[in-house]
Formats: C-alpha cells, structure tokens, sequence
C-alpha cells in the first residue's frame, strides 16, 4: 500500500509540475501534505516535517553560503591565473577540457558527497567553459555521467 502511495505521489507530483497546473516549490509542499493525509498519517505530519526540515537545515545553509562563497571568488578573479595556465595547457581545445571535467569529477566524487562534487567541479570548471565558450550543460552533463 505505501509503495502504491508513494508511486502515486511521485506521478501526481510529475503531472502537475510538467503540466503547469503548480510551481515546483509549492507541488513539494501540497502533494506530500495530501498524499499523508490520505494515507492515514495526519497525527505525524507535523513531527515528521519537523524531523525533516532539521535534517536537512544544516546541508541547506551550508550550500547556500558555499554557492555564495564561490560566487564571490569567480567574480573577484581568483580562478582567473588558473584558467589562464589550464587553457594553455589544453590550448582552448573543448575536448581535453570535457576530459578533465570528467577526471575532475571521477576524483572528487570519491568522497561519496554529490554536494561536494558539484561545488568543487563548477567552482574549478565553470571559469574555463565561460572563456572558451562552451556549454555549461556539458559540464553539467559530464559531472553527472563521473560523479553518479
């Protein structure tokens, strides 16, 4: 039955996010809120988005002030010698670049903290795609394909 419910949730979730009927934040709020309803655990609603909101508050704050941090170091120029000794290294060719993308993210995502991996790959990375003109999808694309 909760794996019937929980199915359900995720395809209603889905339906209404692709359809536009609901914005994402507010179809993660309503459709979890319903479905427990419905599936009987209105008297632990309230301690289980408690437990919830207390798990995830410290990964929450300490992305945000790395996403932050990161920011502020792109745009004060401190990758900036790094990039310039990098693209003379691969001489602005996109495909030595994907490779080391991808190593990047092989080695990062040792650690088994997709955070992490993502935070260091596009802090490294995304100064490089910028000046050579490439997609940050790709890199998106690659850290995903490395990391897992």
């Amino acid at each position: 039955m909760l794996t019937f419910l929980g199915f359900a949730m995720v395809i209603t979730f889905m339906f209404l996010i692709m359809t536009k009927r609901l914005s994402a934040l507010i179809a993660l709020i309503i459709v979890p809120i319903l479905f427990a309803l419905f599936g009987g655990f209105a008297p632990k609603i309230g301690p289980m988005m408690l437990e919830g909101i207390t798990k995830l508050a410290p990964t929450g704050v300490m992305l945000m002030f790395a996403i932050l941090y990161f920011a502020l170091m792109i745009d004060s120029g401190l990758f900036d010698p790094a990039v310039r000794k990098i693209l003379k290294l691969v001489k602005g060719d996109p495909l030595k670049v994907s490779v080391g993308t991808a190593v990047l993210a092989l080695v990062v995502s040792l650690d088994g903290d997709g955070a992490t991996t993502y935070m260091i790959c596009v802090a490294a990375m995304l100064p490089l795609y910028s000046r050579i003109g490439m997609s940050p999808r790709i890199m998106a694309g690659l850290i995903i394909l490395a990391g897992g």
